[in-house]
């Protein structure tokens, strides 16, 4: 039996189909103001016997007649189990999404251990990093190699959207180089986030999911950050954006299983 794994996220929706355990099908596409037409178009010749939906907007999923039931878990679940599939041996998930970040530690069943999240505002988000981009008249997909160009990253004391931008105006006034401010900007969240995964006790491996995994130098920085080295102890998928949906797929599976 085909079943579906759907991440309704703030950026994107990602639909991940699976059968006796092996990914047959990958769909992504922007969640943009209307995400139910958009996974409508995603879901469109795809069939399945189940479906489970995490994300911000998986309520929504349940509203829907798919004709196939749709059940939903948390974030925390499915990029747990997703991260733990990806790589058996991480023992500390960081999830950097679009408008949350989320830090979890994996027992050595791949399941979730302790957790902490940030969703009560942009800092340290994916919309942070798109935010800032366009103080630097820059896309946001190349914000990263850009920040990478910095060798004196400023301090950036405020992690607040607005203030930031303030403050990265007024460094440019003081003819601080752009690449510097970029690269402070990136530093100012890998530096937070290595807070929040201390807090859920940091074990290295060390898995970084969620867009914001594409970007080179939050790659770089938290590795710095965290001792972590990639491809040894800092695992990173191909697809980063796409674990949440997997995690929700897997979860598919063992409900049609049992």
């Amino acid at each position: 039996m085909t079943v579906l794994g759907i991440d309704i996220g703030s950026r994107s929706i990602e639909v991940v189909a699976m059968d006796q355990g092996k990914v047959v099908e990958k769909r992504q596409a922007p969640t943009t103001f209307n995400p139910v037409a958009q996974l409508l178009a995603l879901l469109d010749g795809l069939d399945a016997g189940l479906a489970v939906a995490t994300g911000y907007g998986r309520k929504l999923v349940q509203d829907l007649d798919l004709g196939f039931p749709v059940e939903t878990i948390t974030e925390i679940k499915a990029h747990g189990l997703g991260a733990h599939h990806l790589f058996p041996a991480g023992r500390t998930v960081l999830d950097i999404g679009g408008q949350d970040t989320k830090a979890l530690s994996l027992l050595p069943s791949g399941r979730v251990g302790k957790f902490e999240m940030n969703d009560r505002c942009a800092a340290g988000t994916g919309k942070f990093l798109e935010y800032t981009a366009q103080i630097f008249q820059i896309p946001v997909r190349d914000f990263g190699a850009y920040a990478l160009g910095g060798d004196k990253p400023p301090i950036i004391n405020s992690m607040c959207t607005v203030f930031a931008e303030t403050e990265a105006t007024s460094l440019m006034a003081q003819g601080v180089r752009p690449e510097n401010i970029a690269l402070g900007l990136h530093l100012s969240i890998a530096r937070r986030t290595a807070n929040m995964l201390s807090r859920v006790g940091l074990v290295l491996p060390l898995i970084f999911v969620g867009g914001v995994a594409h970007n080179p130098c939050m790659r770089q920085l938290l590795s710095e950050q965290t001792g972590a080295v990639i491809g040894e102890t800092l695992f990173i998928p191909e697809e980063p954006d796409m674990t949440g949906a997997l995690g929700a797929a897997l979860w598919a599976e063992s409900l049609g299983a049992s």
